[in-house]
C-alpha cells in the first residue's frame, strides 16, 4: 500500500492512498494541496478513483472539484454532509481499492458529518482527533456530547498500536499512536460525560 501525508499550504494535511498493483488511488481532503497531489498522482502513475471528506468544511474540501476534473474521480461524504458528492457512506461502510479496504468510522461532535478513516493499521481522524488535542465544537454542527462519544466510545477502543494522522498540523509531530494519545492527549483523559461538556465550554 502507497501512504503518504501531505502538507503544502497552510496548516492542512491532505492524504494519498493507493494500491500499488492496481495503481488505483483515493485522496482524502485535498485541502489546498490539490496541485501537489496532482503532480503525484502522474508522477506515481495513480488512477484516483475516489476523493473522500471527512467532513464539508472548506479547508478540507478545496480542491475537491480541481481532483475531480483531473481524474474523473468520485467524491466520498458523509451522508449529512452537505457538499457535492457523488457517494454517501455511513459508519461501517467500506471503500475498495483492490484488496485494500478503508473502513469508515462516524465520529460527529467538529461536525455532525465527521468521519474517520482506518486502513491498514491508519487512523485518518479528521478534525476530531489531533496530536495532543481534539477538535472544537462551538462552530456549527458541533456537539461536545457527540465529540465524547465518538472519542470515547469509538477510538479509544482502537487498539494502542493504530497510527493517527490528523486534519491539522497543530501537535509536537505530525501523527501520533492510539496508545500515546490515549496516555498523553489531555483531551482524553477520564472524565464524565458531564465533566467533559463542561471542559469543552472551557
Amino acid at each position: 500500500m502507497f501512504f503518504k501525508q501531505i502538507k503544502h499550504r497552510g496548516d492542512n494535511f491532505s492524504y494519498v492512498i493507493a494500491n500499488e498493483n492496481s495503481r488505483e488511488a483515493v485522496v482524502v481532503d485535498p485541502s489546498s494541496n490539490a496541485d501537489v497531489i496532482i503532480r503525484l498522482l502522474k508522477d506515481q502513475k495513480f488512477n484516483l478513483k475516489y476523493i473522500i471528506n471527512t467532513h464539508g468544511h472548506g479547508d478540507h474540501t478545496a480542491g475537491n472539484e480541481d481532483l475531480r476534473s483531473s481524474f474523473s474521480a468520485k467524491i466520498v461524504a458523509h451522508e449529512l454532509a452537505r457538499i457535492n458528492k457523488d457517494i454517501s457512506v455511513n459508519d461501517g461502510d467500506i471503500i475498495e481499492l483492490g484488496k485494500i479496504a478503508v473502513r469508515v468510522i462516524h465520529t460527529p461532535g467538529h461536525t455532525s458529518d465527521g468521519i474517520c478513516l482506518l486502513v491498514d493499521g491508519k487512523l485518518l481522524t479528521g478534525d476530531t482527533l489531533f496530536v495532543g488535542e481534539c477538535g472544537r465544537t462551538d462552530l456549527s454542527g458541533g456537539n461536545s456530547e457527540d465529540m465524547y462519544n465518538s472519542l470515547f466510545k469509538k477510538l479509544m477502543k482502537l487498539d494502542d498500536d493504530v497510527e493517527v494522522y490528523p486534519g491539522h498540523d497543530y501537535g509536537p509531530r505530525p501523527y501520533s499512536t492510539i496508545g500515546l494519545e490515549r496516555r498523553t492527549n489531555y483531551t482524553l483523559e477520564k472524565r464524565t460525560l458531564e465533566e467533559f461538556i463542561e471542559f469543552m465550554k472551557s
